[in-house]
């Protein structure tokens, strides 16, 4: 398995946008609407993990995500993994892989905003916030420091 950081200048970047469009998640379409209007910017990344060339999972690192007006910065989003290859830990090896990259540009910690029930507390995350989305869902915000 092999992971990339990719932004609109990889050769990759229309394959990942095509194949967030289709996937199973109803998310994967606002991501590939971003990657369409570029709105990544300065450090901000997509991340994907590879069996081969085959895009198995996908991730971002963005200054931003879904919840309006709070000061967290910066966050792991559209984390997705393929049904095919879901049970092999790639949630966790996205993560580590995104939260590397953070380290490594000077961030010390690191949100997730996510409605899963005890999922990124077992990455070592911790809830900090609960916040209503756009959508109305009331939605988890979790941190990890970057140590």
């Amino acid at each position: 398995m092999d992971f990339r950081m990719i932004t609109s200048s990889d050769g990759m970047w229309n394959k990942v946008r095509d194949y967030a469009r289709n996937c199973s998640w109803n998310a994967g379409k606002s991501l590939a609407d971003a990657m369409d209007n570029n709105l990544f910017t300065e450090w901000e990344r997509v991340i994907i993990a590879l069996d081969d060339q085959k895009i198995c999972g996908f991730c971002t690192v963005a200054k931003t995500d879904c919840i309006p007006d709070v000061s967290y910065t910066p966050y792991i989003g559209y984390l997705f993994v393929d049904e095919e290859y879901r049970g092999n830990r790639l949630s966790q090896k996205l993560i580590q892989y995104a939260m590397d990259y953070l380290r490594s540009i000077g961030f010390d910690r690191v949100h997730i905003v996510s409605d899963h029930e005890n999922l990124y507390e077992k990455y070592g995350f911790e809830i900090i916030d609960r916040k209503t989305a756009p959508w109305g869902s009331v939605e988890k915000i979790y941190m990890q420091r970057l140590v």
